[in-house]
């Protein structure tokens, strides 16, 4: 039985590691396994500016990944939470009824959206004037 309320949270918590793909599909699953990959990219491009500081042109590059990896994964946690019970346990349970207890929506799950949605938002809008900031100081430079 997959909970909707711990896939919500998976998401949101471990969703740059795939975690929550995971939990639905199992450890064979490619797009978790790839989730890593602009994770891993993003913790080098943060490793490179602490080592190089601002300036670095490949840390202006790989950081902004971090950041829309984080972003989406905070959004898939919304879509779960979201999601009507009738869906999540057709998709993810079919064998119990519709209305079966781990697709509702309870207080955790709400917990869940609510700060996806803050976190998510913050990082997203940090991850793009982040990215436009750095992409115009380079190229007044030039």
């Amino acid at each position: 039985m997959k909970n909707k309320t711990t896939a919500a949270w998976l998401a949101f918590i471990g969703g740059p590691l795939g975690l929550h793909r995971f939990y639905l599909r199992g450890r064979g699953d490619l797009l978790g396994w790839l989730l890593t990959l602009p994770t891993a990219l993003g913790l080098y491009g943060i490793e490179r500016v602490q080592r190089n500081g601002l300036e670095d042109f490949w840390a202006w590059l790989l950081i902004p990944l971090l950041g829309f990896t984080i972003a989406g994964c905070a959004l898939t946690a919304i879509v779960y939470g979201l999601t009507t019970p009738e869906k999540w346990n057709a998709r993810f349970n079919p064998q119990q009824v519709p209305d079966a207890a781990p697709g509702q929506t309870n207080w955790l799950t709400i917990g869940a959206i609510a700060l996806a949605l803050l976190v998510g938002t913050t990082v997203l809008m940090s991850s793009i004037v982040f990215s436009f900031q750095r992409y115009f100081e380079l190229t007044l430079k030039s």
